[in-house]
C-alpha cells in the first residue's frame, strides 16, 4: 500500500497515510484538527542508482521543479545528473 503526504486546509498540517491507491485522493481526516478540508501533496524522492561501472549515483526529486537535490540548476542535464 503506498504512502501519501496529505496537507490539511483549516490548520496547515502535513501528515503521511499508507492508503490504497483508488483512495488517494478520497477525504482524509487530519489527525491535528480532524478536518476533511485535506489535499494530497507531491512527494519528493529519491533513489539510489547503479551505474554500468559498478558505481551509485544518487537520483533526486524536488517538489519546486528546480532540479535535482544534486544540482538545484534548473535541470538535471546541467549537473550530469
Amino acid at each position: 500500500m503506498p504512502l501519501y503526504e496529505y496537507r490539511c486546509a483549516s490548520c496547515q498540517a502535513f501528515f503521511e497515510a499508507l492508503r490504497p491507491m483508488c483512495e488517494s485522493d478520497s477525504s482524509i481526516s487530519c489527525p491535528r484538527c480532524a478536518s476533511l478540508s485535506t489535499r494530497r501533496q507531491i512527494s519528493t524522492f529519491a533513489a539510489i542508482s547503479k551505474s554500468a561501472g559498478g558505481g551509485s549515483r544518487l537520483v533526486a526529486s524536488s517538489q519546486s521543479g528546480d532540479g535535482c537535490a544534486a544540482c538545484r540548476g534548473g535541470s538535471c542535464a546541467t549537473c550530469g545528473h
